[in-house]
């Protein structure tokens, strides 16, 4: 029987899981041709992942508010509280994003999805966190793959690690300071470099994104909204620590 390019992708993927080993994406790189495509994938790859009955988790983001955004489910095993430890928990790559997460107050029904501006969607928000992203990937080509293959790949989502939760208060976020240490490499530290200018702009794509098959979004559901901080760097054994002055941190321990 034929197979479509939806199919053999994440058919890839989910052996890739499997076998912790990444897939061989040469041959897959042109297979997809658009986001609705990968965004296909990732639903056939969760139906081979365990849940746990939590709220769910979301990654959303993109580099300025011109480009499209992306958006993926995120697997309930690696969403984790802080202060974590990934033991047996296995990654390919070990790259490192600083992020603000938020948790929305209320149930958000599609048809109030539709109707949101970034103005009124912070208005969902009751609590925000400082989270660490752990970038990885299920592709050979790692970071380098072709975008919809990353997409696929749930946007190279590795795991999430998220501090303690705090009232959702708006903030200057241009004169937000995040620091980073990892392991023994000097701290870095990062002032006003959120790609959308404000963690919560991303709301009504991201809701309208997770509505669009008729479901409801429910209270309690998590979104981590981007990079601060670029990907960084770690290696095994290291511990990370992420820093928001005035919001929290978050830490783990590879």
């Amino acid at each position: 029987m034929n197979t479509t390019p939806v199919q053999t992708v994440a058919a890839a993927l989910i052996a890739a899981r499997q076998a912790r080993q990444p897939a061989d994406d040469t041959a897959l790189a042109a297979l997809l041709t658009s986001a609705e495509q990968a965004y296909a994938v990732q639903a056939l790859v969760a139906q081979t992942l365990p849940g746990t009955g939590r709220r769910p988790a979301w990654k959303s983001g993109g580099p300025s508010r011109s480009a499209p955004l992306t958006h993926a489910r995120l697997p309930d095993a690696g969403v984790w509280t802080s202060p974590a430890v990934t033991g047996q928990f296995h990654f390919h790559l070990r790259l490192i994003e600083a992020e603000i997460a938020l948790r929305l107050g209320d149930d958000v029904t599609p048809a109030q999805a539709a109707a949101l501006t970034p103005e009124s969607a912070s208005n969902l928000v009751e609590a925000m966190a400082v989270s660490i992203e752990m970038v990885d990937s299920r592709w050979q080509q790692g970071t380098r793959a072709a975008a919809l293959l990353k997409l696929a790949d749930l946007q190279s989502h590795g795991a999430l690690v998220l501090g303690d939760w705090v009232p959702w208060v708006p903030r200057d976020w241009a004169r937000q300071t995040c620091s980073v240490n990892i392991g023994q490499q000097p701290e870095r530290i990062f002032t006003g470099t959120h790609s959308l200018g404000d963690p919560a702009w991303l709301l009504p794509q991201w809701l309208r994104h997770a509505t669009r098959d008729g479901q409801t979004v429910p209270a309690g559901t998590v979104v981590t909204t981007g990079t601060w901080c670029g990907m960084l760097q770690a290696g095994a054994g290291d511990r990370v620590t992420a820093r928001f002055d005035g919001v929290g941190h978050a830490e783990v321990q590879l």
